[in-house]
């Protein structure tokens, strides 16, 4: 039961619109709420029927505090619930997993900026674009940028000057402000305020200037420049033609659909553009036990648009809510045109729900049911889920292994088109560090592999994994560059964690659920680097102690050792061999030595 302390701070709210937030006994924020009258709706929490309700229940017992913040209305309520759900993270709320559904491009806020594709939008003075989707629409759009305006999205030190630009300038996807006198500042600062114009959309603006720019080069007798700037404008023309189409078309949606078996749940995000499915968003939940589609849309729909910069036309849900008028009001204030959030129950529209939940079935049964999925969906996955450029068709893994330092080794596995590939397996031993320095031994194998592949000109694979953390992943990512390598998909996962750190996002750890199959995937390639490393450091740590003992026999020479052991696998089976085993390997006269010397041995041993 409540405690009748709590009762009575219920009993002293407002009948004001606002925001609830229950507080365990420790302070923490368990559950936020929103309400149009905080004293009608929180008291209803304490009514027969919802104490009854397990997850109301479960609550209420508990509860030890509440605290309430009023605001004006109740869209006002909808936009605070949403910002301190995110920032408390309740455990009795429906909490969006995936942040980061949805690809942007970041413009950096640099002296020379750069472009990337990120999932997470950072106060970090960077101007932010999108969300694009499908997904590799953000990319193609970066792509765009470095062959036509030369901004970049390498992970170069801009903050000084290096002797010599990387290969990025040499194939003309980028200026080059890595070096001095390549490029000048105002040059460079033209091509990122075109970036920004075309980022916007603003595209008859970036036309005029494109135009102006084409006929001064024009007068001044740069004619491939000047037609390096019509064939850009000729594609940006043609892109405002599109964009004037799509929004003359309108027929925007995003369609929800779920399937649930508590405390797992399902949804799938359909996104339909100018009448045409463009893309397909899946979300998975682990902890919904008691689970209710009308406030599990309504809390989703809440994290998902408001902040978004983009809200479709309309929303199909597979259940009305509560709220969803007011949500509507909020929604359609934010894209400045009606938004309309509905549930189909007849014809088309049903029907094309009918096709999402089908999807969110599928999507359950793979996720939780653990269905093996086709290679090219797990490069696919794999792509989306570490912010990837392609989707990985080969993933070469490295480990290093060693006790305290000695006898160090490393392993290269590789995972190729859905399956490891052992043919590809390399071996390497530490030749050049001293001591136990994981850091130094990640970049002495790297640098080889690489090295390597540079000379005998073959393709690097689609992803570098690293087992390790930060340190070996940026040993890996200083080893690359060092031999000119750079812009190489490169990631480590730390073993206890089991976090990913990708290079260019260390700040934005992947953090996968434990039923993700692309974690269990990274985890089996990371746990088979692991084996091979450890059975080759096994393997030559034995040889070296088997060798040393067989080399101390006066009279047998490295041929004969090299045969014993061959023959018998190992010094203890040499040494319970009788003479004319020995013999049949390396001649009666050297069974005689070896039978010998062993014998004494022993003699010394009972001696002592």
């Amino acid at each position: 039961m409540p405690s009748l302390e709590l009762r009575e701070k219920v009993s002293l709210l407002p009948f004001s619109p606002g925001v609830y937030l229950y507080k365990d006994g420790n302070g923490r924020v368990i559950y936020v709420g929103k309400a149009k009258s905080l004293r009608n709706r929180v008291r209803s929490y304490f009514s027969e029927d919802k104490l009854s309700e397990p997850k109301t229940g479960s609550l209420i017992a508990e509860a030890r505090d509440i605290d309430y913040i009023l605001v004006d209305n109740e869209k006002e309520a909808l936009a605070l619930e949403n910002n301190l759900i995110k920032q408390w993270k309740p455990r009795f709320n429906v909490l969006l997993r995936d942040d980061k559904t949805y690809p942007y491009v970041k413009l950096t806020g640099e002296r020379y900026p750069r472009v990337y594709v990120t999932r997470r939008l950072r106060k970090d003075g960077s101007s932010y674009y999108g969300p694009f989707f499908p997904g590799n629409l953000a990319y193609r759009l970066v792509h765009f940028i470095h062959r036509h305006f030369l901004v970049p999205s390498c992970k170069v030190d801009l903050t000084r000057f290096h002797p010599k630009p990387c290969l990025q300038y040499h194939i003309h996807r980028c200026q080059g402000p890595c070096v001095e006198g390549l490029t000048t500042d105002d040059a460079y600062a033209r091509a990122v305020r075109d970036v920004k114009l075309f980022l916007e959309g603003r595209h008859s603006d970036l036309a005029r200037e494109l135009k102006a720019r084409m006929a001064a080069a024009s007068l001044d007798m740069r004619f491939e420049e000047a037609g390096s700037i019509r064939d850009l404008l000729s594609t940006v023309e043609e892109m405002e033609q599109r964009q004037k189409m799509a929004t003359a078309a309108g027929n925007d949606a995003d369609i929800f659909a779920y399937y649930a078996e508590p405390p797992m749940v399902a949804v799938n995000l359909f996104h339909m553009r100018n009448g045409q499915i463009v893309d397909r968003r899946e979300f998975f939940w682990e902890d919904q036990q008691e689970f209710s589609a009308p406030e599990f849309f309504s809390s989703l729909l809440l994290q998902i648009y408001l902040d978004q910069q983009y809200v479709p036309t309309t929303i199909h849900v597979p259940v009305d809510f509560e709220d969803r008028a007011v949500m509507e009001e909020l929604l359609s204030e934010k894209r400045n045109r009606k938004v309309e959030i509905c549930t189909p129950q007849r014809g088309q529209k049903k029907a094309m729900l009918s096709l999402v939940e089908t999807n969110a079935k599928h999507s359950f049964d793979a996720r939780f049911r653990v269905l093996k999925p086709s290679s090219k969906a797990i490069q696919e996955a794999l792509q989306d889920s570490l912010n990837l450029p392609d989707a990985p068709k080969r993933i070469e893994c490295f480990d290093i292994s060693h006790i305290q330092g000695t006898d160090k080794v490393a392993s290269m596995v590789v995972w190729e088109e859905g399956r490891m590939k052992k043919a590809d397996y390399r071996k390497f031993i530490i030749r050049t560090v001293v001591g136990n320095d994981d850091f130094a031994s990640m970049s002495e194998v790297v640098t080889r592999r690489y090295s390597r592949i540079q000379a005998e000109g073959l393709a690097m694979p689609g992803l570098v994994l690293i087992d390790g953390g930060l340190g070996q992943l940026h040993a890996a990512a200083n080893a690359l560059e060092a031999i000119g390598i750079i812009n190489q998909p490169l990631a480590s996962i730390a073993k206890r964690e089991e976090i990913i750190y990708v290079l260019g996002q260390e700040n934005e750890p992947v953090m996968l659920d434990k039923f993700s199959p692309i974690l269990h995937l990274i985890q089996l390639i990371r746990d088979e680097a692991h084996r091979f490393a450890v059975t080759f450091h096994r393997t030559r740590r034995n040889a070296v102690r088997l060798t040393s003992e067989l080399d101390e026999i006066p009279g047998i020479g490295v041929k004969s050792v090299r045969k014993l052991l061959k023959h018998f696998g190992s010094s203890e089976l040499v040494r319970k061999a009788d003479e004319d085993a020995l013999a049949l390997q390396v001649g009666r006269a050297a069974a005689r030595k070896i039978k010998a010397y062993y014998a004494a041995e022993t003699l010394v041993q009972i001696e002592s």
